[in-house]
């Protein structure tokens, strides 16, 4: 291993260095995700990623990744593509890609090797009678008519079923093992079940279908995976995972568990996040509020940002759930010290300086980011007619508001000072401009003879740009959106989710590219959207994340 004796280690770190000083397995370390192709990665899956692929890294040793391909029904190519790009934009890179479904002979072997060993059984009871059959918590289930058939018998049948004979659902195999178990998931679970399904990779080759349960294991043991990390939601199964290995007599993959990241304000349940998408609450997997990478991505939250997020998290035992402030604190973390800085003004009033030459356009020099020398300067145009944040002026303020009022004076960031002179307003009694005058000896220069305390951004009006902006929040407006039983999760989402305002934009955004990152000055933080943003076209902006946590306030 490289740094893993260096670093402060959670309870798997300390496992596996526990397992490599002892030699186990030759010191070697191989890992896995193994994700199912029907959705795409979200913000819980990205902890997986992390820890395998992260773990790999840290003791020297080997990922794959490898795709859980054995539920045809709602699995597809488009969520392979999506999985990998997630996971290259999360910055790791696997040794292996592995298939489960290349698999497939091999479990079917081992499978009837099972059989043959009296170990498993066809089983023709319906699903109600095999549901019934598994008996409670508290009370053993009974044993099958069909437990104890003749393992010629069965494999006679097995064959069958893989040729085609049956109907769906007419038969199962299940493993022999024992229906008084305390672990419900020992009492005989299914091993394979009839399903014609069309499958993305292996098309109609097959018509049966290998359970998880009889997938997972041997998959590992098959790529000789020697730490295989799931979470919490598996430990149940791991008593089913040891039996299926230790009766094949095939190589020891050992399952550990670690609790699953849960985030407040979302969800992260796969069933529920299809739900979101196929009912139209959300554009898409993509969709900038939802908890996908693939959305967090296209909201501007860098992968730094999620893996450290993931690393604040840390790892356990228990299953909690974290902040998304921690997370929204991690982005702007990030981009303070990567994004430039650029002005932009989403609820404009015109701002005319009165002793500025008519037609003039001088530009400025603006700072790209303060936190990062290297990124240097630009030129920004300025003129007699701008355009400010409708709420950086009043017609009556206190002495503590320092932004523009009648007969103040504010500094324009990288420019000059102005004052306040007069108003126009329409026929509704609506401030319509702001006539004001101008201290020409103040660009980059302050007075000698006051102090001017408040500075605000705006554009030049003549040579700003007109954008869409999304203004995105929190996708669900409770906390727990799933807590109250009563009623649908979708019940909890958030009205106020996305409102899109036309802004005006220095020149220099218009024409940037998807993937760039950017301040709004005194705004947030936003990137250009990844499919409907069209450089120096239809310049369309995503808000990442505010500047400040603005949910602590409305919650306190």
């Amino acid at each position: 291993m490289s740094e893993a004796t260096d670093k402060p280690k959670d309870f798997i770190r300390q496992m596996i260095a526990e397992d490599v000083a002892a030699g186990k397995h030759g010191g070697r370390v191989h890992t896995r995700f193994p994700p199912e192709p029907n959705g795409y990665l979200q913000i819980g899956h990205a902890k997986a990623v992390c820890l395998n692929f992260g773990i790999a890294e840290e003791f020297g040793g080997k990922c794959n990744l490898r795709f859980d391909d054995t539920n045809p029904e709602k699995e597809s190519q488009e969520f392979v593509n999506a999985i990998k790009t997630d996971i290259r934009w999360l910055g790791f890179e696997w040794d292996e890609e592995c298939y489960a479904s290349d698999y497939f002979e091999q479990l079917y072997t081992w499978a009837i090797d099972l059989i043959n060993k009296g170990l498993a059984y066809v089983d023709e009871s319906t699903p109600e009678e095999i549901r019934l059959g598994r008996g409670t918590l508290t009370e053993p289930g009974t044993n099958s008519p069909y437990r104890d058939r003749p393992a010629a018998e069965s494999v006679d049948l097995f064959e069958r079923m893989r040729a085609g004979e049956f109907d769906d659902g007419a038969m199962v195999l299940r493993a022999k093992i024992d229906m008084a178990a305390p672990n419900m998931n020992l009492r005989d679970p299914v091993m394979y079940r009839i399903k014609r399904m069309h499958h993305h990779r292996t098309g109609d080759k097959w018509c049966i279908y290998p359970s998880y349960d009889f997938t997972h294991g041997q998959s590992d043991s098959i790529e000789q995976i020697t730490h295989s990390l799931c979470s919490l939601e598996f430990e149940d199964h791991r008593p089913l995972y040891d039996w299926f290995i230790e009766k094949l007599g095939i190589f020891p993959s050992k399952q550990t568990e670690f609790a699953r990241l849960n985030l407040n304000y979302t969800v992260v349940s796969k069933r529920k996040l299809r739900t979101l998408v196929e009912e139209g609450f959300v554009w898409g997997w993509d969709d900038p509020r939802m908890p996908t990478l693939s959305g967090m991505r296209r909201r501007g939250i860098p992968p730094q940002a999620v893996r450290a997020f993931i690393e604040k998290v840390g790892l356990t035992k228990f299953n909690s759930t974290s902040d998304i402030a921690l997370l929204e604190y991690a982005a702007r973390d990030e981009l303070n010290r990567s994004a430039e800085r650029r002005m932009a003004v989403l609820d404009p009033l015109e701002i005319v300086i009165t002793n500025w030459p008519a037609d003039k356009v001088v530009e400025v020099d603006a700072v790209n980011n303060p936190e990062d020398e290297s990124a240097g300067t630009r030129k920004i145009p300025f003129s007699g007619r701008l355009f400010i944040e409708r709420e950086d002026f009043r017609e009556e303020a206190n002495r503590k508001y320092f932004r523009l009022k009648p007969g103040g004076e504010v500094r324009l960031r990288y420019a000059y000072i102005i004052k306040a002179e007069s108003v126009e307003k329409d026929a509704q009694g609506n401030i319509t401009r702001v006539l004001c005058t101008a201290d020409l000896d103040t660009l980059h220069t302050n007075p000698e003879d006051r102090k001017v305390k408040g500075v605000i951004h705006w554009v030049s009006a003549d040579q700003a740009v007109p954008a869409e902006v999304r203004l995105f929040d929190r996708l669900f407006s409770v906390e727990k959106p799933e807590a109250d039983k009563d009623r649908p999760f979708t019940d909890f989402v958030n009205p106020d989710s996305l409102q899109t305002v036309t802004a005006y934009v220095e020149p220099a955004l218009a024409t940037a590219e998807p993937g760039a990152h950017f301040q709004f000055e005194r705004i947030g933080y936003f990137t250009p959207d990844s499919l409907d943003h069209v450089p120096g076209e239809r310049p369309i902006y995503n808000r990442t994340v505010t500047l400040r946590d603005s949910w602590a306030k409305q919650e306190g």
